[in-house]
């Protein structure tokens, strides 16, 4: 590591330190007593106790409430292109560990904390590279990420989603464009589980698709056969061309968007998927929802993976009160013995208060519900033990007698 004064000092104020010994890698504001030779927005700084101890290498935000996200506990730790480019390779070996075969050609290589680079995500579309910097620390190293990503010999394209809501609170440019590479980015097509879907990188959500749901599709497909499946926020129709590729009967899919329901209806095209299997409604889940109970609908599998409700602690109790209502009303849409699959991407909403909402909603329901399956985002979306807001994405499997 450069000497300590060439980079910027924080200190923390007494007794605050337990918050790194935990290796926790975020430092919010109020537990900074002074902060010293910050310059730039994302500069290094080395993390001291309040009785001088170095404790981590960080880097500094000056407008987030997050105000250091740490790149090492190790102190002696050199932050350099040749850091960037082990983390890289070490989060890329454990994804080739997990997809051995070229029936999935997309997944998620870069985690942010969870592969010990905050504030980076980097998703991998069959060549084709997608970025969001989300933070100041990230930001200050942008170039040499994109050099790392640039050199990989399977690069074909780059394409930056830097547009999120982090990025505004950390008052940072945002930015939707290509790169590196001449390619469409509306329209990228790639394999998950020897199933084709196109991915819209420049106007989709998160980076295209929703790659950390990739291990519960392959679960509704083994629990589609034969069945009526209701398929809500369906978004492109992932879980939609699963069931039908593990023999539902019929799907029918609800979104709000007509973009994303155009591309759904050409991912099952290309799934060779007859269009007598599935229809897709353009409208409000909440108002359809209630339209099937009062038309006496019922379905034997339904699906529901809502955007996210609560974005901040403020909004947890509103988000509770419709996640139990889109809950109560799809348990009595269910025939008997039907399956629920329901799901929280929102990390204001806990495990455990998730299971509390659906254990409001069976009450309600008049229903027996049997919660059969614990579920969570894909393995290519790690989660560290000791940064639990990397456990962000909970459902459950619901069998409804």
């Amino acid at each position: 590591m450069p000497p300590s004064n060439e980079l910027g000092v924080v200190t923390l104020k007494k007794g605050k330190e337990s918050i790194i010994k935990s290796r926790h890698p975020w430092i919010f504001s109020g537990a900074i007593a002074n902060v010293e030779n910050v310059s730039v927005n994302g500069q290094l700084v080395i993390v001291k106790s309040y009785q001088k101890e170095n404790l981590a290498i960080g880097s500094y935000s000056q407008n987030s409430q997050i105000s250091v996200r740490i790149w090492s506990f190790d102190t002696d730790l050199i932050i350099d292109k040749n850091f960037f480019v082990e983390r890289f390779n070490n989060a890329l070996q454990l994804r080739k560990s997990i997809f051995q075969s070229e029936d999935t050609n997309a997944y998620r290589i870069i985690n942010s904390e969870s592969d010990l680079l905050p504030g980076l995500i980097v998703d991998y579309y069959a060549g084709y590279y997608v970025v969001q910097f989300l933070s100041a620390s990230a930001e200050f190293f942008r170039d040499i990420i994109i050099q790392i990503i640039k050199a990989q010999n399977d690069c074909l394209g780059i394409y930056e989603r830097s547009d999120t809501e982090s990025r505004e609170k950390e008052k940072l440019q945002q930015f939707n464009r290509i790169l590196y590479g001449n390619f469409q980015p509306d329209k990228i097509l790639f394999k998950e589980n020897g199933l084709s879907f196109y991915a819209d990188l420049s106007n989709g959500h998160k980076t295209g698709f929703y790659l950390d749901q990739r291990d519960n599709r392959l679960l509704v497909q083994k629990f589609s056969y034969g069945k009526n499946v209701l398929n809500c926020f369906s978004y492109t129709g992932g879980f939609s061309i699963y069931a039908i590729n593990g023999g539902a009967s019929f799907v029918t899919n609800i979104d709000s968007s007509e973009s994303a329901l155009k591309m759904s209806d050409e991912n099952h095209s290309i799934n060779n998927i007859p269009k007598n299997k599935f229809q897709n409604i353009e409208g409000d889940v909440f108002k359809l929802l209630r339209k099937f109970r009062d038309e006496n609908k019922k379905f034997d599998l339904i699906i529901l993976d809502p955007p996210k409700f609560a974005d901040s602690e403020p909004n947890i109790t509103k988000a509770s009160r419709g996640y139990k209502d889109i809950n109560l009303l799809s348990m009595k849409l269910l025939n008997k013995g039907g399956i629920l699959f329901t799901f929280s991407c929102s990390g204001h909403i806990s495990l455990e208060l998730f299971r509390k909402i659906i254990n409001s909603a069976a009450n309600d329901s008049g229903k027996n519900v049997k919660i059969i399956k614990q579920l969570t985002q894909s393995s290519d979306h790690p989660i560290v033990i000791n940064f639990p807001e990397s456990f962000y994405l909970k459902g459950f499997v619901c069998y409804v007698e």
